[in-house]
């Protein structure tokens, strides 16, 4: 990357990070993602994801700065120094989820999730859901409040709050975990290779509807989601030296 690299710099719309778009547009110039070597995105991991979703095609890095509420995903925000920051910064590449989702009227959902795909269910039933790895089934019928499959960076989120792993960055591990698991009750999920195939079908979606989510994207009324890691598909995250993806998921796992 160049001593001047193209930025381009989004933004969410809370006003503080609105008000650093204007400062920083300014101060380097703003050019669209799709004329940039990088992509700056100012706001929190909900905005980051936003960004990686829009534009995670374009195969441009991401720096993230923290304007919003949580920012695991990002770094700190300092207005000062921002060129020199970007070029010592330490990449890390995540491979998204693919979730295909089949629905009760018979319609297909595609979506990717960088963070974890989720089924919840939708009403006070408790859904009944059987899970299959690669073709073969593992477990005839999990009956719980959702199940969900979390990469590593998202392991630390959603994933880590419903008692599931957290895995090492470049582990090539996914982590399969229940929400709130009923039968089996001691069943805590598993961690499987992250080219293993998940199948969830949904036992008695009409009176027990499931929803599904990838990331923030959601589809009711599901049948069948199937899972599995992108096999053509990275983004490329910048983190400052001292503050590095890496290192904080491995401090999250001493956090007492």
């Amino acid at each position: 990357m160049s001593a001047s690299p193209r930025i381009a710099f989004l933004a969410s719309t809370v006003p503080n990070a609105q008000q650093a778009l204007e400062a920083m547009a300014a101060r380097h110039g703003q050019h669209p993602p799709e004329e940039a070597d990088v992509i700056c995105a100012l706001g929190g991991d909900g905005f980051m994801l936003q960004t990686l979703h829009r534009h995670g095609g374009l195969d441009k890095p991401v720096y993230g700065m923290k304007l919003g509420t949580v920012g695991f995903l990002m770094n700190h925000f300092h207005a000062d120094n921002l060129l020199e920051r970007i070029a010592a910064a330490e990449p890390a590449k995540l491979r998204p989820l693919e979730m295909l989702a089949q629905t009760e009227s018979g319609t297909s959902t595609g979506s990717l999730a960088y963070n974890e795909v989720s089924l919840l269910r939708q009403t006070r039933q408790a859904a009944h859901i059987r899970i299959g790895l690669n073709g073969q089934t593992r477990l005839d019928e999990l009956i719980c409040d959702g199940v969900m499959v979390a990469t590593p960076a998202g392991s630390t989120a959603y994933n880590f709050s419903a008692h599931g792993p957290i895995l090492p960055l470049g582990s090539h591990t996914i982590a399969l975990t229940p929400i709130a698991a009923f039968r089996p009750r001691r069943w805590r999920g598993a961690i499987l290779k992250a080219d293993t195939e998940i199948r969830f079908e949904v036992l008695d979606p009409y009176k027990r509807p499931v929803s599904v989510t990838a990331d923030s994207h959601e589809t009711r009324d599901v049948v069948e989601v199937v899972i599995r890691e992108s096999a053509d598909r990275t983004v490329t995250l910048l983190f400052d030296p001292e503050h590095n993806l890496e290192e904080r998921i491995l401090s999250e796992q001493f956090v007492v």
